[in-house]
């Protein structure tokens, strides 16, 4: 089924109202909120499930054991097309892409605004939970898609290398504390990853997306990775350099793994511009 990486909800609202169709839709939202109103057919995941939710670095991936449950039950095969939406503009969205990557599943699309342009398009919503056949998956981790600490030291001083902080400019700054080193990787470029969204858009991404990044030094000639404090955050900007054609990789330690590191290199824009 060749349907577009960033899928709008009337297209979606389409292929779902075929008999035929044989989408895997996967709500991403909130549990209480699937509950109050889902896409018809969706299957809820808590994103605790895709992680490995174990100190000290509770946002690393899940091992392998725990992916083949979760894909097992969602009833994933090689073949199927997912589609992924959430709540809150596309982090736990975008991290579910980023883990179907890590699998080596490339078939998906991601819901353009999430269910805050499916309810602004004027779609329905359902409370039915939907009746899922398992499936008998077995996941590798491909380690091209899963950066390391180890692979960021190795890479960030070639000149064709960057890191995308996706998280605030104060804990880019250093100003908040969320780990024993603050500040920044050296070299990275911070752009929040809110900054993507369109909020007069029901948080779909913005449609200059490729061209601000560009301003930022973020473009197609660079071989990017994203982070933030646990690669939830930048599970959107993830999506999003995926959409506007860039070379992105996510390092999924993030800032809870590189601040807390012993001997990890830190900077702040003071020590930067000195």
């Amino acid at each position: 089924m060749a349907l577009p990486f960033v899928i709008e909800p009337t297209q979606l609202a389409a292929l779902l109202a075929q008999p035929t169709s044989k989408l895997l839709v996967i709500d991403m939202c909130a549990e209480q909120t699937y509950l109050q109103g889902h896409i018809d057919g969706a299957v809820h995941v808590p994103p605790q499930k895709i992680l490995a939710a174990e100190a000290p670095f509770p946002g690393k991936i899940a091992p392998v054991e725990k992916l083949n449950r979760v894909f097992s039950f969602l009833g994933l095969t090689p073949d199927t097309h997912v589609v992924v939406y959430d709540d809150e503009g596309g982090g736990w969205a975008g991290r579910m892409i980023w883990t179907l990557d890590a699998i080596g599943h490339k078939n998906y699309s991601y819901l353009n605004g999430g269910l805050h342009a499916w309810i602004a398009s004027g779609q329905s919503l359902s409370t039915e939970a939907p009746v899922v056949t398992p499936s008998d998956i077995k996941v590798k981790i491909d380690p091209r898609v899963v950066i390391e600490l180890t692979d960021v030291l190795g890479e960030m001083d070639r000149a064709d290398f960057v890191v995308w902080d996706a998280r605030s400019p104060a804990e880019y700054r250093g100003e908040r504390i969320t780990a024993q080193k603050n500040g920044h990787i050296p070299g990275a470029i911070n752009c929040e990853w809110t900054n993507l969204m369109d909020r007069n858009n029901a948080l779909r991404i913005r449609t200059d997306a490729r061209e601000y990044l560009a301003s930022l030094g973020l473009n197609a000639d660079k071989r990017i990775v994203t982070h933030c404090q646990s690669h939830h955050r930048s599970g959107f900007t993830y999506l999003v350099g995926k959409a506007v054609g860039l070379n992105i990789r996510a390092y999924h330690g993030s800032w809870a793994e590189w601040g807390n590191h012993p001997t990890t290199p830190v900077a702040q824009p003071e020590a930067e511009e000195a």
